[in-house]
């Protein structure tokens, strides 16, 4: 028997949790698994056809194995997107899609290393987390940047996670930096103004794809010098896309694409099924939901029914799924919801907030060089539609030829001769969405306050307190055109669940951003001024401060004042409060002395949501005293 291994005995071990059941023989061999994760990169690798790139270990270690030429990250930031693969499920069945936040798991639900621990496992993970689920005690055996699988007791198998950093946007801008690659001899995407800062943060950014090569490479040593080549699975795969703008953060795929290599030694073959060939260039559509189920598959398991992923790999491998699904919301301080879904040609979004530009002020991101420039531009006029579209208000839909139109510059959303392709895709997220009860058709801190005590899943998936299909007509009702689609919406002013009066809400405010007969829009929200929702009276009070009479406007912006003290109401509607008086440019003397006074933490909620109330504070004061 392998010291890298244990062998596990005494007849059947049955392991009966969270709604799995397996009966495993009398003996065992269970391979090791090692997971290599890098921060904020996309596949801007060798082994992926980038000739700019220097990325030798990672190439040789592709040519061991398998390369998933379409993996998505699911969510293109990182906290949802971890969310994703520790769970099994999609967060925004969870309500762990907003970035960050700290939601429970629904009972009997587990995380994927605690599946492994019931196998034998040891579990370690160095370092990061990041999760928007709250973890359970024992989640991992060791979670620490110290590590490692040499931590093990004699002959156990291993499940480690090695996460690099040194690719993460912060690193891209970071200064002083020795460059090492050309900024001359960048590819500039056509979404990107061709300036030095613009090259320069490319250029580094595949300095830092070389560094972190390095530490892959230093890894894999570790493992051979451990004698353990031959006896471990191995993973590696980006978190999400690149750390520039336009790429980390949004469901291009430059936000969602990812790299993603499987190496399965030879004595292990056999675990793999037909999927799998050494060398092989996989065109299969893969996400992160997928990992914990093939993970599972690829040990002889069959994955628990509450895992929303399939299995890609492995005894339980599930067949090729048509579609994969993205997902973007509250991006920090700033609150969005768009969701993505991409078939092996075409990519679709819809935008339901389609007012805020993608290029709304983010404090983290405007600390990146390319993002300071590339606003300049914008605001002196020299770019050209394609570079000018990320400071702009989103289309409602944008679909993509993706063997076409890779960088997606051009939308084919409103062309004839997609109509059909966009009328599947259409379907293919709404049966989606609703499939998944998505927590993003509700506000946040509704959200919350709908699921109490208990988990958001739970709540999201009883029919009477989140009626699905109803938010979900109420949401993309509100940014369609018509008279028809008009007197709909203004039919859901008065509807009895206050998610389909929020989505009311916010079309009004679109209709009066777009100036779609602004004048109807601002009188129909006057009549929802004393809505009982304080997250509908913040879009009311928004577009009647932003587009109603003189008279509107003052009482508009206190009472956004109001919503935006956090002891008074809570911090989800502080949020959406300060995030509408920034779009309302208040003057000092229209806010008056209160911003100074606002209570900018709740220490109601978890820690992970404190630091955004006080950034907010921060640019509406640089708002009114420039």
């Amino acid at each position: 028997m392998s010291r890298l291994t244990r062998v596990l005995t005494a007849g059947l071990v049955l392991i009966a949790t969270a709604g799995m059941t397996w009966a495993q023989p009398a003996t065992v061999e269970r391979p090791n698994i090692l997971w290599i994760t890098s921060e904020d990169n996309g596949p801007q690798l060798g082994c992926y056809g980038d000739t700019y790139a220097d990325t030798p270990n990672i190439d040789a270690l592709a040519a061991r194995g398998q390369i998933y030429v379409n993996a998505w990250s699911n969510a293109p930031v990182c906290a949802p997107a971890r969310t994703t693969i520790i769970t099994g499920m999609y967060p925004t069945s969870l309500g762990g899609q907003h970035m960050r936040s700290a939601v429970r798991l629904p009972p009997g639900v587990l995380l994927y290393p605690q599946y492994f621990q019931q196998l034998g496992y040891f579990t370690c993970n160095n370092s990061k987390e990041d999760y928007n689920v709250i973890k359970p005690k024992g989640a991992w055996d060791i979670s620490s940047a110290k590590a490692h699988w040499r931590k093990r007791a004699p002959g156990q198998p291993f499940f480690a996670v090695f996460n690099f950093t040194t690719t993460h946007e912060s690193q891209i801008r970071k200064r002083p930096h020795k460059p090492v690659h050309a900024a001359s001899q960048v590819k500039v995407p056509p979404y990107h103004p061709d300036l030095p800062e613009v090259r320069q943060d490319w250029a580094q950014y595949y300095d830092k794809l070389s560094e972190m090569d390095s530490e892959v490479g230093e890894l894999l040593s570790q493992l051979k010098q451990d004698g353990l080549e031959d006896n471990t699975i191995i993973l590696y795969y980006g978190d999400h896309g690149c750390g520039l703008p336009r790429g980390k953060r949004w469901l291009y795929q430059s936000g969602l694409l990812v790299p993603m290599i499987v190496v399965i030694p030879p004595r292990y073959a056999h675990l793999a099924g037909d999927g799998y060939q050494i060398g092989g260039r996989s065109q299969r559509l893969v996400s992160f939901v997928d990992l914990a189920p093939t993970m599972l598959s690829l040990v002889g398991v069959r994955p628990p029914e509450h895992m929303q992923g399939s299995a890609f790999l492995g005894k339980h491998a599930q067949p090729s799924r048509q579609y994969i699904y993205g997902f973007r919301d509250r991006m920090d301080e700033r609150i969005d919801m768009s969701r993505s879904v991409r078939d092996e040609r075409f990519a679709y979004i819809r935008n339901f907030f389609p007012q805020r530009p993608q290029g709304t002020y983010l404090n983290y991101m405007f600390q990146t060089p390319t993002t300071q420039k590339w606003k300049a531009e914008f605001d002196a006029g020299r770019l050209n539609p394609a570079q000018a579209f990320f400071w702009q208000p989103k289309p409602i839909e944008e679909l993509y030829d993706l063997q076409a139109d890779p960088y997606q510059i051009n939308n084919l959303a409103n062309n004839p001769e997609h109509a059909e392709t966009l009328k599947r895709m259409q379907g293919a997220l709404r049966d989606w969405m609703v499939s998944v009860c998505d927590s993003g058709l509700l506000p946040e801190g509704e959200l919350h306050a709908r699921a109490g005590d208990g988990a958001i899943y739970t709540m999201t998936h009883d029919g009477q307190k989140f009626p699905a299909a109803a938010l979900f007509e109420a949401a993309d009702l509100a940014t369609r055109g018509g008279d028809d689609n008009w007197q709909r919406l203004l039919e859901k002013r008065a509807h009895p669940d206050a998610g389909v009066r929020f989505w009311a809400a916010n079309g009004l405010l679109y209709r009066a951003v777009m100036d779609n007969d602004r004048p109807a829009a601002v009188n129909a929200a006057r009549g929802m001024q004393i809505d009982p929702s304080p997250y509908v009276r913040c879009l009311v009070n928004e577009t009647l401060a932003r587009y109603g009479t003189p008279a509107d406007r003052l009482p508009a912006i206190r009472g956004l004042m109001e919503s935006a003290h956090a002891d008074r109401q809570n911090l989800f509607v502080a949020l959406l409060a300060l995030n509408s008086l920034d779009w309302a440019k208040p003057t000092e003397a229209e806010i008056g002395p209160d911003l100074k006074g606002l209570a900018t933490s709740d220490n109601r909620q978890d820690e992970r949501y404190q630091s955004y109330l006080p950034r907010l504070v921060e640019r509406l004061d640089s708002i009114i005293h420039p």
